[in-house]
């Protein structure tokens, strides 16, 4: 009798390409990029690591004052890119209004239409963060150092600097909040009232409080099985080969100013002056979220 073979995750980055390339077709993209935004809708909108399920959850919290009867954040608040695949149906109602998505699509590919909540985060903190992510998950823990990942991934692929100044050049537009996750990191009160104005919530000091509450690292670390990508977790172990039981929490310290090893620092300074000196003229990562006042 032919034994099924045994699970297993990647152990390199061309393994888990491969891996990744199984979960979605050209179809399916090609599909969700035909979704229709509404004037009202909002779309979360950070690169991934850099405060997308948060801003999921803050917003959901003050749409609803504080549903959490859902399996995944991404069912209640969903993932473009990846709904079609999934079998979300865009255009379905939601729990509340205003209606809410995510995308991690740069300001120039983005869906029209709509309204969009981007958060950036430090590079480096970002790069500790996908590393993580990914381990336990995509990749067997061990097998690809951060290393490997920043100078075969993250440096080479040149997006997340693409997709930082394409929202930052939309920063001042009325139909984009554009914010710091360091900045929620210190004043998160701050954030909520910015984000419940630019929603049209009407925010009385009882949802403040709530959502504060829920939007706190204690909350979601207690609920963490509602953000721990359970679609995606399940797409992946049904078509891609990865094991049952994943660490796909996306709830984690959220720290800022994570150890790097010098190659990384130093690729990260050479690519931040070639990409964002040059061309709008910030030094640092620091310097450009202080002009953000």
């Amino acid at each position: 009798m032919n034994k099924t073979p045994a699970k297993t995750r990647a152990t390199s980055l061309a393994e888990m390409d491969e891996r990744q390339a199984k979960l979605f077709t050209e179809e399916n993209f090609a599909q969700a990029m035909k979704f229709k935004l509404q004037p009202t809708d909002i779309v979360i909108t950070p690169y991934a690591k850099c405060g997308t399920t948060w801003l999921q959850q803050i917003v959901h919290t003050l749409r609803t004052r504080g549903d959490m009867d859902f399996d995944d954040i991404s069912r209640v608040v969903p993932w473009i890119e990846t709904s079609p695949a999934l079998g979300i149906d865009l255009d379905a109602p939601q729990k509340a209004e205003p209606r809410a998505f995510k995308s991690h699509l740069d300001a120039n590919a983005i869906p029209k239409g709509g309204r969009y909540i981007n958060s950036v985060r430090n590079p480096g903190d970002a790069l500790i963060s996908i590393h993580k992510f990914m381990e336990g998950w995509f990749l067997e823990p061990g097998a690809v150092t951060l290393e490997d990942l920043a100078r075969n991934r993250f440096f080479k692929s040149g997006e997340y600097w693409k997709h930082l100044l394409s929202w930052w050049y939309r920063r001042n537009d009325p139909d984009v909040l554009f914010l710091a996750y360091e900045h929620m990191k210190t004043d998160i009160r701050g954030a909520i009232k910015r984000i419940a104005k630019f929603i049209e919530v009407e925010l009385d000091e009882e949802l403040l409080d709530l959502t504060e509450k829920h939007a706190s690292l204690d909350f979601m670390l207690k609920h963490k099985d509602r953000f721990d990508d359970v679609l995606m977790r399940t797409l992946s172990e049904e078509k891609a080969g990865i094991p049952e039981g994943s660490d796909s929490s996306k709830v984690r310290l959220g720290k800022v100013g994570g150890s790097l090893s010098q190659e990384v620092k130093d690729g990260l300074h050479e690519i931040w002056e070639r990409e964002i000196t040059r061309t709008i003229g910030y030094a640092s990562y620091e310097a450009l979220i202080a002009d953000l006042g």
